[in-house]
């Protein structure tokens, strides 16, 4: 099969979809590797690590995009949009709940898109999900920290404070994986931590692994308007498979914080969890609203290229490898959680909470495997 890996346009994205070693794995099985020239070297990967891996380097983005299976890392940009054909795969992060001109073009093109974020393993987790979120929530305290800082706009806090000096307090809203790092983060750095999440046996287990160094608490408007209003440092860490991310900060949580606290959402690829947020990119990384410094970049990770790829290749390559030597539709006949990663066939929205939140007809996904 010809493997499509275009060099990412999104504002300042420096990841790739596939490390060299990725390449030589698929170009052993007897694939063509078609890699964008220049695609790499963000990651730290040159044009002739490529071509030693057994991949074939092509100048344009259109020859890149011009293979039976594209593998990407962020959605599609405006600029890629004509690339689109039909029974062409796309696999990558698509976000499409937020994205809704990429809907309509890979409708229209009757292309096939199957997401990172919705691929599920045995046990239901988000193996592809996971890894970049570790990372997101692991640099939501580091940017959250740079930005409390005066230069920035912030408050001038130091989050690990000094002796006499207390720490800065930190609120982290959601204990899936990303809270999870956020707050391991915040509490290596010495600050006061606290999680909310509505799930009390998740909040049982933190508390068991971190002890008094965490507090945790059930999450309910009340508690977060009051934990919000007292904290340096909110990091929105909230994700709804496949829907927006719920607004669970208003703005007058916010008018509640001192002016120069951080509200860090690390949910803006789904909309973001507060009613004030707006995506943001790494050339412009912050604005102020209610008095709040917000960052809402919308690729986190791709400000740390090269342990982002390294770990995005060890997570996605199984399944390239799977798509790539079975086809599209046999790979997903095999594996129901890969399955549930195709979101648009033949012109259909076949995953269901995106048909849902663009209020379109939903198509069983079973249907594209018999087709």
């Amino acid at each position: 099969m010809r493997i499509g890996i275009p060099k990412e346009t999104k504002s300042h994205e420096s990841r790739v979809a596939l490390t060299p070693a990725g390449a030589a794995v698929l170009a052993s099985s007897g694939n063509e590797v078609i890699v964008q020239t220049g695609a790499g070297a963000g990651a730290g990967f040159s044009n002739t690590d490529y071509v030693a891996a057994g991949a074939m380097l092509v100048s344009g983005a259109a020859a890149a995009w011009d293979c039976d299976l594209v593998v990407k890392v962020k959605e599609p940009q405006p600029g890629e949009l004509g690339y689109f054909r039909r029974g062409q795969v796309l696999f990558t992060y698509l976000h499409l709940v937020t994205c809704p001109e990429v809907v309509d073009a890979m409708r229209s093109a009757g292309a096939i898109g199957i997401a990172y974020e919705t691929v599920t393993d045995a046990a239901g987790r988000l193996p592809l999900l996971v890894p970049m979120s570790e990372i997101a929530g692991r640099l939501s305290i580091q940017m959250g920290a740079w930005a409390l800082m005066l230069p920035q706009g912030g408050s001038g806090v130091c989050l690990p404070g000094v002796p006499g000096v207390p720490p800065g307090r930190v609120t982290v809203l959601g204990a899936g994986t990303v809270g999870t790092q956020a707050a391991k983060t915040a509490i290596g750095l010495g600050a006061d931590v606290t999680i909310l999440d509505v799930n009390i046996p998740r909040l049982r287990e933190l508390d068991d692994l971190f002890g008094p160094r965490l507090k945790t608490c059930y999450s309910e408007p009340g508690a977060i308007a009051q934990h919000v209003s007292a904290s340096d440092l909110v990091v929105g860490a909230v994700l709804v498979r496949g829907r927006h991310a719920p607004h669970l900060v208003n703005r007058a949580m916010l008018r509640g914080m001192r002016p120069g606290s951080v509200f860090v959402d690390v949910g803006i690829d789904q909309g973001g969890c507060s009613e004030t947020s707006r995506q943001t990119t790494h050339a412009d990384p912050l604005y102020v609203e209610e008095g709040v410094v917000h960052y809402c970049v919308g690729n986190m990770p791709g400000a740390v290229a090269r342990t982002s790829t390294l770990a995005l290749t060890q997570a996605t390559l199984p399944y390239v490898r799977a798509l790539a030597d079975r086809g599209w539709r046999e790979a997903l006949r095999r594996d129901g959680g890969l399955l549930q990663g195709l979101q648009l066939w033949n012109g259909s929205i076949t995953y269901a909470p995106l048909a849902d939140e663009l209020d379109a007809p939903f198509v069983d996904p079973g249907t594209a495997l018999k087709d």
